[in-house]
């Protein structure tokens, strides 16, 4: 009997002490950003900044000594990343990023889950803690960690002009073959949480919002049957921004000197969620979205119980 309580109780320390040692999932605090491929920098730099009014505070740059990545600043945390390289296979659309406040943790936990992960986390160029991992529809999804030393956190309280449309990079939305596969890894493991859906004919499921476990900010699905073509996806793989009167924010973009170049209607409209939204492109035709936080009658708008495509 005494052997069999000793067994018993090694069985349940190594029980205890395996529990332990689970990796666990460290914070998902919010969107770091969406890198966009650019075909024409200067008139990018219009667009975001002429136009848009947020500033650029650093850049990396080739051997050449010509620009690879203009970095766009909405706040201190968040940014839009303009690669000049060549579009590879998603259109516009380079990678999507999440900041976390352990890029390590973050790549045990994954490595932990199945999810294939880099051997190491390596501090990028700009000063942060980064490593990348690859979703079920081919996006590759950038986690960072803000180092103090970095240049993101060396430029506090810099390159935040009174010209900026916006203040916060509301939500990112990339293209979603297959639901199911996408929710379980931004849902199961990642940990975001779905807080609507809708759909934009009634009859198929369009849109899916995942928020991210540990903030505000949110991540788009954007569903399709079929293969969206490049100037689709265009539309799909999108940035929204946040205005408090889209009304106001459209006068005030149009009444800028470097509207002149911007040709396109801008129409203010209600969308499916409820909300007063207007749609922008910039010159690659990635659609910047202006959105207001609030449904218009402050009441939230039901989710769809459309069936997701097939």
């Amino acid at each position: 009997m005494r052997r069999i309580a000793i067994l018993v109780l090694l069985a349940t320390l190594a029980g205890s002490v395996g529990a332990g040692n689970e990796a666990k999932r460290p914070r998902i605090l919010g969107v770091s950003h969406m890198a966009l491929f650019v075909s024409n920098l200067q008139k990018s730099r219009w667009f975001y900044e002429d136009f848009l009014g947020f500033a650029e505070p650093y850049t990396l740059k080739r051997d050449d000594g010509s620009v690879r990545i203009a970095f766009i600043k909405i706040n201190e945390d968040q940014y839009v990343e303009l690669f000049t390289d060549p579009a590879r296979q998603d259109g516009q659309l380079s990678h999507i990023a999440f900041y976390t406040d352990s890029a390590e943790g973050m790549r045990a936990y994954l490595a932990s889950r199945g999810v294939k992960v880099p051997e190491k986390i390596t501090k990028g160029k700009i000063g942060n803690l980064n490593f990348n991992v690859t979703d079920p529809d081919g996006h590759t999804v950038e986690i960072v960690q803000y180092e103090p030393d970095s240049w993101t956190r060396a430029n506090k309280g810099k390159y935040l002009p009174d010209t900026r449309i916006s203040t916060q990079l509301y939500h990112i939305g990339v293209t979603i073959g297959a639901l199911d596969p996408a929710t379980k890894f931004y849902g199961g493991i990642l940990g975001f949480q779905e807080f609507w859906r809708g759909s934009a004919t009634g009859k198929v499921l369009s849109w899916v919002n995942m928020r991210v476990p540990d903030g505000q900010d949110y991540l788009e699905f954007m569903l399709y049957a079929n293969a969206p073509d490049p100037a689709r996806r265009g539309d799909m793989n999108h940035i929204c921004l946040t205005v408090p009167d889209v009304q106001k924010a459209v006068a005030t973009l149009k009444a800028r000197p470097a509207a002149a170049n911007y040709t396109r209607p801008i129409d203010i409209h209600v969308g499916v969620n409820g909300k007063r939204q207007a749609n922008l492109f910039d010159p690659d035709g990635t659609r910047i979205e202006l959105m207001e936080p609030n449904t218009v009658d402050g009441k939230p708008m039901p989710p769809s119980t459309a069936p997701p495509p097939k």
